[in-house]
């Protein structure tokens, strides 16, 4: 039974800031925080998460949708209750290699508005995704400053003030530790890669998680472990032949994937350890069925279906689409391996992150070459762990910006648990009987 399927006990409250699509909105609803507000700027973000309810078991249950600018928001006003958790993305955009990457400077950039939202509602924590390019050099000591002002949220910056000169005050607060730790927050973040942790996709990501001090919450015993791994995938495909049993292919493609894998060291001890992990799930698995979508396996889409732009099977956004295109630097996604990171354009962003390529070397695209199409929004979306009722909203373009812009539900939830677990062994999440 899928891990979103099982039966789900509520353990507390969220908000939910920059919901997108609603990926990391339903990681932790899944994980059992009830939300009580859930805030969203783009208008077809929010059309999607008006249309599809948190649970599809109770269709007349909504998200508590506030849409609009975050920085109009008074959180203070519209939500009364204790909060438990606070999450969100703030727009990645600033610090993406694929943006210009302005940083600090970029209007676009929105972690001022968490930290206010931490001062408005007091959260006892806080989960915020954001890209790798984070870790820049180039951004070091911005993001040196977002994880002081994330523990010291309380002490505002002066208008006059640079963010330097703020940073300065922070440092020397948290030097001489000073400040009631009901007022600021421990803070800790982790760089990760989304297929460590059952996403069919590489996606490195920066997760920052904070617990307010007088909790105590030592987050590095409850920090999610990895539990897949690339070297587990490869043994699964050249030695174990586990996979090939899960995949029904010719035995030309069988060895044409087998012959590209790279040799594994079976001495080498890392090697050793990373093979007692889960394989690394693939773009072959996500079409197949994983997780919420096991055993319903997506139909092939057929040339006609990419010419005339057809949905396949009855399925919601499983349409074809022609035109995919293959050169130097834009590579299509491999079957078997995880997709490459989801990207927040339309269908021919560059590098070829919604093109695949495919068993049969003779598939016409209608524009492009032969062999590979453009992915689906619904084959997309599984490599996104989104379970297929979820229907997005707009065209495929928006579908693909809202996709590429959303948290993994995986990846997401795998941290959301990791949260409340940390809460329940302090004492900070009442019993669900508990809770009204």
């Amino acid at each position: 039974m899928s891990e979103l399927r099982e039966e789900r006990q509520e353990v507390g409250t969220c908000v939910e800031l920059f919901a997108g699509g609603g990926g990391l909105a339903m990681a932790v609803h899944a994980a059992g925080f009830r939300p009580l507000l859930v805030n969203e700027y783009a208008k077809r973000a929010c059309e999607s998460l008006t249309k599809n309810p948190p649970n599809p078991d109770e269709p007349e249950k909504r998200w508590p949708l506030v849409p609009g600018d975050v920085r109009e928001v008074d959180f203070k006003l519209l939500v009364t209750d204790e909060v438990d958790v606070l999450a969100g993305g703030p727009p990645c955009q600033p610090f993406s290699l694929g943006g210009v990457a302005k940083g600090m400077e970029d209007e676009r950039n929105m972690f001022p508005e968490m930290f206010r939202a931490i001062r408005e509602m007091r959260p006892k924590a806080v989960i915020c995704e954001n890209v790798r390019g984070l870790l820049r050099p180039s951004f070091k000591p911005y993001f040196d400053y977002i994880l002081n002002e994330m523990r010291l949220p309380f002490v505002e910056r002066h208008k006059d003030h640079t963010w330097e000169e703020h940073n300065e005050i922070l440092e020397k607060l948290l030097a001489n530790e000073s400040v009631d730790p009901k007022m600021r927050y421990d803070v800790k973040e982790v760089a990760v890669n989304a297929a460590d942790y059952g996403v069919p996709q590489i996606r490195q990501r920066v997760i920052i998680v904070a617990f307010r001090a007088d909790l105590d919450v030592d987050w590095d015993n409850h920090l999610p472990k990895q539990e897949y791994s690339e070297e587990a995938m490869i043994h699964s495909m050249r030695e174990g032949g586990s996979y090939w049993k899960r995949h029904k292919v010719s035995p030309e493609v069988r060895k044409r994937v087998i012959d590209n894998l790279p040799e594994l060291d079976y001495e080498n001890k890392k090697v050793k350890a990373k093979l007692e992990m889960k394989p690394w799930r693939t773009l072959r698995d996500a079409i197949a069925g994983i997780d919420e979508n096991e055993g319903n396996p997506l139909p092939s889409v057929p040339e006609v279906a990419v010419k005339n732009k057809i949905e396949v099977g009855g399925i919601a956004d499983h349409i074809g689409w022609p035109g995919a295109r293959m050169y130097a630097g834009h590579t299509p996604n491999l079957l078997d391996r995880p997709a490459k990171t989801v990207k927040a354009g339309v269908h021919g962003v560059p590098g070829g992150e919604s093109v695949m390529q495919l068993d049969d070397v003779n598939f016409a695209n209608f524009g492009g070459g032969t062999g590979y199409r453009y992915m689906t929004v619904r084959e997309t979306a599984r490599v996104m762990t989104f379970p297929d009722h979820v229907v997005l909203e707009g065209p495929r373009g928006e579908k693909m910006r809202q996709l590429g812009n959303a948290v993994p539900v995986k990846l997401g939830k795998a941290f959301a648990d990791a949260v409340a677990n940390a809460l329940a062994s302090v004492g900070a999440l009442e019993a669900p009987e508990k809770r009204k």
